[in-house]
């Protein structure tokens, strides 16, 4: 991989996507062939803006595989395959090691009984958080820290109790501030900046580099805010994939040259 590529991956929506856990909402009915076109505005949303993506080998008997972002957690050039806190979500990330193998990655696992969710890590330079939650225990943070603070990383565990993952709550705009909507964050004062949006999608960008953030169409009045900053929101509608808790980040697994 050279330092100037940008290489994300992904992995198409199971045939039984509508099977997908819900914890934090209630269930809503899921179009699985529309969640298929949504997908794949999203795919070309990456493409669009200079992103070579890598479809992982399918998982068609995991509901939830399609959240490719919860297999593996990218520092620098070490590609920590997670434990996911759900069972059935255990037998995704083998397709996911396979893939980053092949990419050239020094591979890591996390083991039991560690349990980690890669939407519960957010990454601002080299500093990592990590929310402790529904998804991730103890352990799992343990191994985490154990894999990266060799590497650099400052490892930070925060809570989560009010949604599904960390980056369910917040994520970081490319200046490293954090942003998201504050009734679900447990704790903003843990991050050094933090900048409230007005939606609950409008907590989740993606950086897609040169001002551009991927986000959900769901979250207009966040959009102008960001607008309003400096950024160019790029909207796509990902509604059948937030009717089970997922949103713009946990689709793919961005890895930017040596680092994700």
């Amino acid at each position: 991989m050279t330092a100037t590529s940008r290489k994300a991956l992904v992995r198409r929506p199971s045939p039984r996507l509508a099977e997908g856990l819900v914890t934090h909402i209630e269930r809503s009915p899921v179009d699985p062939a529309l969640a298929l076109r949504q997908w794949e505005s999203y795919v070309a949303a990456l493409q669009l803006h200079g992103w070579e993506t890598l479809e992982v080998g399918p998982a068609d008997d995991c509901p939830d595989g399609v959240f490719v972002e919860d297999t593996v957690v990218m520092f620098r050039n070490v590609a920590l395959i997670s434990r996911p806190g759900a069972d059935s979500r255990k037998p995704e990330t083998a397709a996911v090691e396979t893939a980053v193998t092949a990419l050239g990655c020094s591979v890591n696992r996390v083991r039991h009984p560690g349990t980690l969710d890669g939407g519960d890590v957010l990454k601002i330079g080299d500093t990592v958080y990590v929310g402790r939650g529904g998804r991730t225990n103890g352990e799992g943070v343990r191994q985490l820290r154990s894999a990266f603070e060799p590497l650099g990383a400052r490892v930070v565990a925060v809570p989560v109790a009010k949604v599904l993952h960390l980056k369910s709550a917040v994520t970081a705009l490319p200046d490293g501030t954090v942003i998201g909507y504050p009734p679900l964050v447990d704790d903003p004062s843990l991050f050094p900046r933090f900048l409230p949006v007005p939606e609950e999608s409008g907590s989740h960008v993606v950086d897609l580099g040169g001002g551009a953030l991927l986000m959900a169409q769901s979250a207009p009045e966040s959009a102008r805010l960001l607008e309003d900053l400096g950024y160019t929101p790029v909207p796509v509608d990902i509604s059948e994939f937030e009717k089970l808790e997922g949103c713009v980040t946990c689709l793919s697994v961005r890895l930017r040259g040596l680092y994700a």
